[in-house]
C-alpha cells in the first residue's frame, strides 16, 4: 500500500481496521523507543524512521536524495512487515550468515516463544500478537544514530 497524500496519518488511514490496529501498536513501540536524531516520516511507500540528511547529508547510497533509512513499516498483500536496516550492518562473520545483531534478535524472538517468519530484510507477521513487542523495543534502542551511520559506513561499498 502506497501512503495515501505521502504521510504517515495518510498510510495509516487507508488500512482496514485490523491492520490499522497491528501497525498502529508496533508503530507505537518503535516511537517509544527510537534514538534521539531519527525521523519518522513516509518513506518508499510505507511508514520508515530515517537519519536525515542534516545528520547525514550523503543520504542512502541507492538514492542519496533519499535519507538513510532505519527501519520501517508496511501492510502487504498477506502480511506485514518489520523492517530493521540495523540488524543488517555490521561485520558478518561467515559468508551468507548474519551479523552478530541479526543472531541477537533471532534468539530474542525466539526465547518469547513466538514464531519468527524473518527474511534477510525484514520480520513478516499477520496479527499484533505475533510481535514480542519488548523484542522490538529493545531492537530499536540498540542502535543511536553515530553507531548506526558507523555501521553503515563499514558495509557500504569504498568509493574509488
Amino acid at each position: 500500500m502506497q501512503p495515501a497524500e505521502g504521510t504517515v496519518e495518510g498510510y495509516l488511514s487507508s488500512l482496514p481496521d485490523d491492520r490499522h490496529a497491528a501497525i498502529s501498536a508496533v508503530r507505537d513501540v518503535v516511537n517509544a523507543n527510537l534514538p534521539e536524531g531519527y525521523e519518522e516520516g513516509a518513506q518508499f511507500g510505507m511508514i520508515g524512521w530515517f537519519v536525515p540528511h542534516r545528520l547525514y547529508p550523503a543520504g542512502y547510497h541507492t538514492d542519496p536524495k533519499q535519507p538513510l533509512p532505519y527501519a520501517a513499516l508496511a501492510s502487504q498483500k498477506r502480511h506485514m512487515s518489520l523492517y530493521l536496516m540495523g540488524l543488517y550492518c555490521g561485520t558478518v562473520e561467515e559468508p551468507g550468515g548474519e551479523t552478530a545483531d541479526a543472531r541477537w534478535f533471532r534468539d530474542a524472538w525466539v526465547a518469547t516463544g513466538k514464531r519468527l517468519d524473518m527474511g534477510k530484510s525484514c520480520v513478516r507477521f499477520r496479527r499484533l500478537g505475533d510481535v514480542p513487542l519488548e523484542v522490538v523495543a529493545e531492537a530499536i534502542r540498540r542502535f543511536p544514530v553515530a553507531t548506526y551511520i558507523e555501521l553503515y559506513e563499514q558495509t557500504r561499498p569504498q568509493r574509488g
